[in-house]
């Protein structure tokens, strides 16, 4: 009976033994696979740090005058106009109808009227 009681004891604990061995290599095994996740998201979020930077820089104003001024084909006008906007009557044009949007922040700011542009020039 002490042998049969030593050979389960004896299996128990190799059980448990392997079982903890087991879960260490998976805990390590995880720990890895972050790791090599964490690099690859790190690496994106470089490019896509570089690539913002690109936009940017590609994109500013500074640029953007600079290739319109080395263009060849690009002339700024000779002669400026002024137009003076209207206050168009009520019910003048009906496709478009005038809508008063007056609240608390534009009377507070002073801002009565809106400007329209047009596109075709009137003589």
């Amino acid at each position: 009976m002490r042998f049969s009681k030593f050979l389960v004891f004896v299996s128990i604990f190799t059980l448990a033994s392997l079982l903890y061995v087991y879960q260490q290599s998976e805990i390590f095994r995880l720990a890895y696979e972050t790791q090599k996740r964490l690099n690859v998201y790190q690496d994106l979020f470089d490019k896509n740090t570089v690539l913002r930077y690109n936009i940017e820089k590609n994109g500013s104003l500074i640029r953007i005058g600079n290739m319109l001024s080395q263009a060849s084909d690009f002339q700024m006008p000779d002669s400026y106009q002024l137009v003076k906007l209207g206050v168009v009557a009520e019910g003048a044009n009906r496709n478009y109808p005038m809508v008063k949007r007056e609240n608390f922040v534009s009377r507070l700011l002073g801002v009565r009227r809106e400007a329209e542009a047009r596109t075709t020039i009137n003589p």
